[in-house]
């Protein structure tokens, strides 16, 4: 078969118009091609620079100095900016999505979890040690992730734990939402979880035991 079929024009069509229609076409793709690479770009660029960290700096030194003056004045603690609530709330929104973190089912009490830290621990930020606000706060709601993480797998472990045990021993457990979802998930993804969940406990049990010796 040739690889490269040769353009026929149709009958109903003369000979200017078939090529009118076809410069007409490959102008048309051109430009759609064109089009999708200028928005790729674009789009490339909005997710890179999508906190500019330089107006957060200044955002935040400003917003400490508000804070300063109120408490010397003896006045409530300014709320927060527009600006930088948004800031933050991106910075969480965006870390969710990372493979990391992308995976878990309660990403959103994840997110909201990094931005009250955010906020509880703004005042903290020391402009004079760093200038990099984005990476301040990056910091501050990846550590809540993994709390909340953490947090989460206790839970799920408490209730695989124990209705796995009543169900063992036959006895009835009227749980609603709890046993269904016991029931709905795989019992080998249960044991699993049970002891991976288990096994990490005794590590840090025993690495707590060497570091006190």
């Amino acid at each position: 078969m040739d690889d490269n079929p040769i353009i026929t024009q149709p009958e109903y069509l003369s000979t200017d118009s078939f090529w009118l229609t076809f410069i007409i076409c490959c102008v048309i793709l051109e430009i759609i091609k064109n089009k999708r690479n200028f928005f790729m770009t674009i789009q490339k660029r909005v997710k890179k620079n999508y906190i500019n960290n330089k107006d957060l700096f200044e955002a935040l030194v400003q917003y400490q100095k508000d804070c300063k003056e109120a408490e010397n004045c003896g006045e409530e603690k300014p709320i927060v900016t527009k600006y930088i609530g948004e800031s933050i709330y991106q910075i969480a929104s965006r870390l969710s999505t990372k493979p990391n973190f992308s995976g878990y089912s309660f990403k959103d009490d994840m997110a909201m979890d990094g931005i009250e830290n955010c906020l509880q621990y703004m005042h903290n930020f020391d402009p004079e040690k760093t200038q990099n606000p984005f990476a301040y706060f990056t910091q501050i709601i990846w550590y809540a992730f993994l709390r909340r993480i953490a947090k989460e797998k206790k839970q799920m472990y408490i209730r695989y734990k124990s209705s796995h045990e009543m169900i063992s021993m036959g006895e009835t457990y009227e749980g609603g939402q709890e046993i269904a979802l016991y029931l709905n998930t795989s019992a080998d993804y249960i044991n699993n979880f049970i002891e991976d969940y288990e096994s990490k406990l005794i590590k840090g049990k025993k690495k707590t035991i060497d570091e006190e010796e």
